[in-house]
Parts: structure tokens; sequence; C-alpha cells
């Protein structure tokens, strides 16, 4: 390793340099100027829509072997015109977080461990609660007999990852269904 001079340090680099206000060149160490940006050896670019709020920010999502290593707003959305808020910034971390859960886990009630379940197991066990629920808690008339047609035995958090069009879904479901309690976090 090469002794370091003083005649290195960024004062002096600014003085010698004529970058009198350390605002270019004379400030950035060798290291600095070797790193290179992970945009730049993506092998690909991918527009995509911000998954948090139903704002819908435009993305650039930046893959390298076939894993996202970058996520920027996009300058040519019309919406965010290139911005992401701290949420939307953090995507990558949504993806490529080490202890994301990638199976679907069930305890059952009163037990101490997880155990794996199939999606197909996991759908029928929903959906049969769901309905269990919808027709414990229906009502169909008040106490005045007007017609309601409604279930308190429902209702529905929607999340802030999903996007506008699940969400639209999610609404016209719970509304078929009878629920009146549909609220999103996004909302809240």
């Amino acid at each position: 390793m090469a002794r370091f001079s003083p005649l290195q340090w960024p004062v002096f680099r600014q003085v010698r340099t004529g970058d009198v206000f350390g605002r270019g060149p004379a400030v950035q160490s060798a290291h600095t100027k070797a790193l290179t940006p992970r945009t730049v050896t993506a092998d690909r670019v991918v527009q995509s829509v911000c998954p948090f709020c139903a704002v819908g920010c435009g993305q650039k999502v930046y893959v390298k072997d076939e894993r996202v290593v970058q996520i920027e707003g996009d300058p040519d959305s019309p919406i965010s015109r290139g911005r992401l808020c701290p949420k939307g910034s953090s995507s990558e971390q949504l993806v490529n977080n080490p202890l994301r859960q990638t199976k679907i886990r069930y305890r059952a009630p009163y037990a101490t461990d997880w155990q794996d379940l199939d999606l197909h197991t996991a759908v029928d066990m929903i959906a049969d609660r769901f309905i269990e629920a919808r027709r414990n808690g229906w009502q169909d008339h008040d106490a005045d007999g007007r017609q309601l047609r409604r279930t308190l035995g429902i209702a529905s958090l929607g999340g802030a990852t999903l996007d506008n069009e699940e969400n639209y879904l999610i609404k016209k479901l719970f509304t078929a269904a009878g629920a009146i309690q549909i609220e999103n976090q996004a909302r809240i």
C-alpha cells in the first residue's frame, strides 16, 4: 500500500486544482472514482408502478441475472416525473429482503408451531371461513323491518402494497358479499 501524503488531503487538492469550494473532483477519493452505479451493470430495465399507494408513481426496475438490483423513479412518468417517496424508494428491499416470506404459513388455533400449506389448501380454508362468517353475520332486515342485506361478519382492510386495480377488485368483491366495513391502509 502506498504511503499517504498530506498533499492528498482534500483541502490541498482543492487549492491545487482550483476547486476552492470543494464541489468537484478534488474531494473525490480514489475509491469513490472507481465506483460504478448498479444501474450501469443491469441486463435490462423494466418499467413498473410503485406498489405502495394509490398514486401510481412510475418506476424503472433494473434487473441483472434475473434479480432486481435497483429501483428508481421513472422520469417519463406523467404522475411522478421521476420522483419517489421514501417507501417507493425502498421497493427494492420489498423484493430482495432475505426475511421475506415466500411460502404460505399457517398456525392452527392453540398450536405453537407454524406449518407450510400448499396454495389450494390455503385458498379453500379462507373461502370456507369467509362463507361461514358471512352466513353467521348476515342481516337481512333491521328491527323496523327495513331491508339491509348486509353482513357484519366480514370486513376488509386493504394493504398499501396493492395497486389501484387490486384495491378496486377487493372493494367490489367485499361489497358484493354484503360487507360494509371496507377500508384501506393507505387512507388510515
